[in-house]
């Protein structure tokens, strides 16, 4: 039998190796984690593309100058189309409690309502109807400043704008390019009837020093990696979005007219801009600021801006306007008014005239005064395709077998006897 104390001090050994090399493998106790700073939480106000903060302290000037009545009306009946205002506006006896932000810990901004005892002036930085002096004879639109807002661009950026289209050799149809010759028609008119005149632009060229280019990087935020769908969109933030909002700087810092007229002419679907659809018929309608879908509600910029248009009462002014305007266009162009199709949750009509319609666009919510957005005529109608194609003339001319004006004179003349008619009475 063999002797084990050698195998026995031989395993005893191996099992102090092995003791001492797990003892140094084994990893000494490390310190508590290091607790992560707290991520630095993005913006809570969601905003519109390229909007800034709204200031709300602005609205402060409004205190007491509306009361809870007129205050519900015009936010139910005119400038939203839901109930979801009632998210970020609680309306109480005394005031109304507006969320300016998602961040809990910020104070909504209160909103004290006027009493019949307690009522302030409204203040604006435009004349209205009810305050303009009487004028002399023949000049009703004496001591009114009105700035005249020529739709879209026209020129070589028609085709980017998609208001461009051409019928075989036919002469384009571009829409920037006849707003403004309305606009450059309009101008003498309103300023023989004694208005002060200013153009928002006077050229075929935008208002914005930024071209699609600039806006390249912030299309590319978007969910689409397709390089021609990022190449459409950076146009449509140009033309739609940047342009718009430097019109509007324009405007309101430098121009501060009583009133805008927003020139355009409507159209329909036409397809293939180089094949094009012509329909059959014409219409016309004035937009007027208002209906404020639920997704434009939740945008603080947006919420801001329908309060400020809200307590400024220019719904009041653009209606008063608006339906005088209306109602002699359609006199003298024997234009049909044009019926929005049913179930539209961005438009409401207004109730004085069913020429008018509140819609929210970005003109005419963000012009600092009342604003006129006409929507005359169908670009491709049959009718008034071929007075386009007629162009500017003297007189008469007959058009399908009928004597009719030039269409961008009788566009101007009818705006001009439309304005003259209300601020004369």
């Amino acid at each position: 039998m063999r002797n084990p104390a050698p195998i026995i001090a031989t395993l005893c050994l191996g099992l102090l190796v092995v003791f001492l090399l797990l003892r140094t493998k084994t990893p000494e106790p490390s310190a508590p984690p290091a607790i992560p700073e707290k991520p630095v939480p993005p913006n809570p106000t969601a905003l519109s593309i390229l909007a800034e903060n709204p200031d709300w302290i602005s609205l402060e000037a409004y205190q007491r100058t509306i009361s809870r009545s007129d205050f519900e009306k015009l936010l139910t009946d005119i400038f939203t189309t839901d109930d979801t205002w009632r998210e970020f506006i609680l309306i109480r006896d005394e005031h109304a409690e507006i969320i300016t932000s998602s961040d809990p810990a910020k104070p909504p901004f209160v909103l004290s309502f006027a009493t019949p005892e307690n009522t302030l002036p409204t203040p604006r930085g435009w004349k209205d109807t009810a305050t303009l002096p009487i004028p002399p004879e023949g000049k009703p639109l004496s001591n009114l400043h009105i700035a005249i807002d020529p739709g879209h661009i026209g020129g070589e950026w028609a085709k980017i704008e998609e208001r461009w289209f051409q019928i075989g050799n036919e002469k384009p149809v571009t829409e920037g390019d006849m707003t403004l010759d309305v606009a450059k028609m309009l101008k003498p008119l309103l300023e023989e009837l004694g208005a002060t005149v200013t153009l928002v632009r006077d050229k075929p060229e935008p208002v914005t020093p930024l071209r699609p280019e600039n806006l390249a990087s912030l299309a590319a935020g978007s969910a689409t990696e397709d390089p021609n769908s990022l190449r459409k969109l950076a146009e449509r933030l140009f033309y739609r979005t940047a342009e718009i909002r430097a019109r509007a700087d324009l405007v309101n810092q430098t121009i501060k007219p009583d009133l805008v007229l927003c020139l355009h002419f409507n159209a329909e679907a036409w397809g293939d801009p180089n094949n094009p659809t012509l329909i059959p018929r014409t219409h016309f309608h004035i937009l007027l600021n208002g209906a404020y879908t639920p997704d434009e509600v939740r945008l603080a910029d947006q919420r801001f801006a329908l309060l400020k248009k809200l307590l400024q009462r220019t719904h009041e002014e653009e209606a008063l306007v608006g339906k005088t305007v209306a109602d002699t266009f359609v006199e003298i162009s024997g234009l049909p008014a044009y019926i929005y199709p049913p179930g539209g949750n961005n438009v409401r009509p207004v109730p004085s005239s069913p020429l008018l319609y509140a819609r929210n666009l970005l003109a005419n919510r963000l012009y600092d005064c009342p604003v006129v957005f006409m929507e005359p005529y169908v670009m491709n109608s049959t009718q008034d395709y071929a007075r386009i194609q007629a162009g500017d003339y003297d007189g008469l001319r007959e058009i399908n077998g009928k004597p009719l004006p030039s269409i961008f004179r009788e566009y101007a003349e009818a705006l001009a006897q439309g304005l003259a008619k209300h601020y004369a009475r």
